[in-house]
């Protein structure tokens, strides 16, 4: 149902009805009144030594599952196997072993060091939690990671506030490469960057992932850089994963009303093309995570809602080999156009024909 690998690619990261619910409580006795469903039933799988793109607006719940892949969190539903093991039901205890494997790179490098230690300390934390190095070995591979992160050795003895952003960042990327891991996801790690740095820390992470064969989660809203550094691209709406795609081939023709929403925002560096490009204004707010619509996730929004979307929640499909999306206008039943929906009989008599048209 879900990705297929490719014959010469490893499925390293698999990923099947994660559900990651916060409950609410209210009322004096604080009783269990509902959930924030921040993801919802979310299956995908990651290939070894590949960059999956996870995009989409503030809330939608993108960090959220890229924790809970990790197991910063503990689920509250489905399986997450990361080479060959089950980490979804683990206790915390029983992870601790598999840490090396999986790490994570922090979105404000600023909040994620500890200001009351040095560079050294910070790389070294690892080392001394799951390795039995010395103290000359742990010096000498705390300088390897700073060598390969583009970090002076002299800074070994300075604390974070001593650092731009941008050097920040590459001092979380140094931790999170001290134990070699196999899968890192990616947290918006340049969001908080200056535009000029953003570009040297994702090329840094190119260049590691090349050498060291790494695997990443790239959590992300800015689309462009997801264009640059993805080989699949997945975009999540509250909660949920609305499609699943190659890089280009979500660029060029995105079949989900969301998804294409997503692409008219991004702004083209060619003044005569930016003139041209037509904005889709999506009407109303986000619903609540706590109260999701019935039907489709996006009806209340959509500007190609029909009827059956209001009612019934659309299956996550393949509608073609690699190419996966959760919407009714690809339904084999659904052959004619409604009210709402653009484009004639013709162009959209099969659901072929839809994806090629977008």
């Amino acid at each position: 149902m879900f990705d297929t690998p490719k014959p010469s690619a490893k499925t390293l990261v698999s990923v099947r009805g994660l559900k990651m619910y916060f409950p609410i409580h209210t009322g004096i006795l604080r009783r269990h009144t509902g959930d924030v469903k921040a993801v919802d039933d979310v299956s995908f799988d990651i290939l070894e030594g590949e960059t999956l793109g996870l995009v989409g607006e503030s809330g939608c719940g993108k960090s959220t599952c890229g924790r809970a892949l990790i197991r910063l969190y503990d689920i509250t539903d489905g399986s997450i196997m990361i080479d060959g093991v089950d980490v979804g039901q683990m206790e915390q205890d029983a992870l601790r072993p598999l840490r090396p494997k999986m790490q994570m790179v922090f979105q404000d490098p600023q909040a994620s060091l500890n200001p009351r230690l040095t560079v050294a300390e910070i790389i070294g934390e690892p080392l001394v939690e799951h390795t039995q190095l010395t103290k000359p070995e742990r010096l000498k591979r705390i300088y390897e990671l700073m060598d390969a992160v583009g970090l002076n050795r002299r800074f070994a003895n300075r604390y974070p506030h001593e650092f731009s952003g941008g050097q920040r960042q590459r001092i979380g990327i140094a931790r999170a490469l001290a134990l070699n891991p196999r899968f890192i996801v990616c947290d918006e790690p340049i969001a908080a960057l200056d535009v000029s740095i953003q570009a040297q820390v994702v090329n840094l992470l190119e260049e590691l992932q090349d050498r060291m064969g790494l695997t990443y989660l790239f959590i992300s809203h800015d689309l462009s850089m997801v264009r640059h550094i993805a080989d699949r691209v997945a975009v999540m709406y509250l909660g949920k994963m609305v499609e699943l795609a190659p890089r280009d081939a979500l660029y060029d023709a995105p079949l989900h009303p969301y998804t294409e929403a997503l692409l008219s925002a991004v702004p083209e560096p060619d003044p005569s093309l930016e003139s041209s490009r037509q904005r889709i204004i999506l009407k109303g707010d986000v619903p609540s995570p706590a109260n999701p619509p019935k039907g489709c996730n996006f009806c209340t929004r959509c500007p190609k809602v029909m009827p059956i979307c209001r009612e019934v929640e659309p299956a996550f499909r393949e509608l073609h080999p690699g190419r996966f999306v959760a919407c009714h206008l690809y339904d084999e039943t659904q052959q004619t156009p409604t009210a709402g929906r653009t484009g004639g009989v013709e162009a959209q008599s099969t659901p072929v024909q839809q994806g090629e048209n977008g």
